[in-house]
């Protein structure tokens, strides 16, 4: 498919949305429909001014909501979705505000609520052997006295990743680098009780092991007890 499209050059800062919104007008001007396959990555890199880290991070922000399916060996593609709905989708992407650290932390808990008891029930003896070595490296850096914020982060990625379900594991994959980023900046661990923490993740590693998703579900909220009263009190 032949483009035409003039471009300016695109501040770092801004780049992704620019990529996204010039993404969006190809669709718009109907150089791009429902079903066509997106140019290659070199082709949309230089007709945007874009490097390809960016225009790869874009194209990833909109297969996360949809707007593209990405199938291997094939290429990218406009999801089959009427033109004036993907525009208001995109529009809506461009427009999303960056969550705040509260709605974040809701949205974990909503999310690891529901994937400890399905990992309880769901998981493989691979994930579990998984989880259990993202509890021992956990265990070595708090015993070291060292920031164990990526162990304790990469243990609870674990449990998601053997609920089996691909979106919640997704999603987990999606805001966790702003809880690490938040986590640090505010120093929300450093208060804690690690060995405390210790002994919960391995009453969440039993309850999993066991196949008890009720109490996999109990020790999780034991766990997370201090992020519920910051979500009630802020």
């Amino acid at each position: 498919m032949r483009i035409n499209i003039e471009t300016d050059p695109i501040s770092p800062k801004n780049e992704i949305e620019t990529v996204i919104s010039k993404i969006r007008d190809l669709i718009i001007n109907r150089q791009l429909e429902p079903g066509d396959k997106l140019p290659s990555e070199r082709t949309l890199s230089d007709k945007f001014d874009a490097s390809r880290s960016h225009l790869r991070l874009a194209i990833q922000k909109l297969e996360f909501y949809g707007i593209v399916k990405r199938y291997p060996k094939s290429g990218t593609f406009v999801s089959k979705i009427g033109v004036g709905a993907l525009n208001s989708m995109m529009a809506n992407i461009l427009h999303l505000q960056t969550p705040d650290f509260k709605s974040l932390v809701e949205t974990r808990l909503i999310l690891e609520t529901k994937a400890v008891k399905l990992a309880a029930i769901r998981r493989t003896e691979k994930q579990l052997y998984q989880i259990e070595q993202a509890h021992e490296a956990y265990i070595k850096k708090t015993i070291n006295g060292q920031n164990a914020v990526d162990e304790d982060l990469l243990f609870h990625l674990k449990v998601a990743e053997a609920s089996c379900n691909s979106v919640i594991n997704s999603l987990m994959l999606v805001i966790t680098p702003e809880i690490i980023t938040n986590f640090v900046t505010n120093k929300i661990c450093d208060t804690q009780n690690f060995s405390n923490l210790i002994k919960e993740h391995e009453q969440i590693v039993n309850a999993i092991k066991s196949r008890d998703p009720d109490e996999a579900t109990k020790t999780l909220k034991t766990h997370f007890k201090d992020l519920y009263n910051y979500c009630n009190t802020n």
